[in-house]
C-alpha cells in the first residue's frame, strides 16, 4: 500500500502529531500500526488517499525546503503541517489539504487513545500518561 518513502514520510507526519515526550511519540505507540490495520479495514475508503497524502507531503516539503519531510527539522515539520492545516499549499494536492489533515489528526488520536486491541496504544502507554487504569 505503501512504498518506502511515503511510509517515512507517514511516520514522521505521526510523531509531529504526537510528539515524544515523557512518554513515546506516536509512532512508537502504535499509531502507525492502528492506522494500516484500519485501512485494511474501517478506513478502508481511504486507502487510496493515503499514500497520496504522503506524495502531497513530499511534494510541498520539497516546494518549500528542498529536501524530504522526513528530513526536515521538527520546526520546519511543524511550520509546514500548520500551513497544511490552513490549506495554504505550494504544491499541487490530490486532494483537499485541510480537510485531510483534520482526519489524520483525528486518526492518529484514535490510534494513539484507543484499545490496544485495535493495534495501537502500545502496552496502553496512552491510557497510562492521562491516569487511566483498567479495572479487571
Amino acid at each position: 500500500m505503501f512504498n518506502a518513502l511515503q511510509l517515512q514520510t507517514l511516520h514522521a507526519a505521526i510523531d509531529r502529531i504526537i510528539p515524544e515526550d515523557d512518554f513515546p511519540g506516536g509512532v512508537e505507540a502504535g499509531v502507525a500500526d492502528y492506522l494500516l490495520r484500519q485501512l485494511g479495514r474501517d478506513l478502508a475508503h481511504l486507502a487510496q488517499d493515503y499514500p497520496r497524502f504522503c506524495d502531497a507531503l513530499e511534494a510541498e516539503a520539497q516546494a518549500a525546503h528542498g529536501q524530504a519531510f522526513a528530513a526536515l527539522k521538527d520546526e520546519q515539520q511543524d511550520d509546514m503541517l500548520t500551513r497544511v492545516e490552513r490549506g495554504e499549499v505550494q504544491a499541487d494536492w490530490p486532494l483537499d489539504p485541510a480537510a485531510f489533515f483534520a482526519e489524520f489528526i483525528e486518526h492518529c488520536a484514535e490510534g494513539f487513545y484507543s484499545d490496544p486491541g485495535n493495534g495501537g496504544n502500545r502496552d496502553g502507554v496512552a491510557w497510562r500518561m492521562i491516569g487511566y487504569e483498567v479495572k479487571g
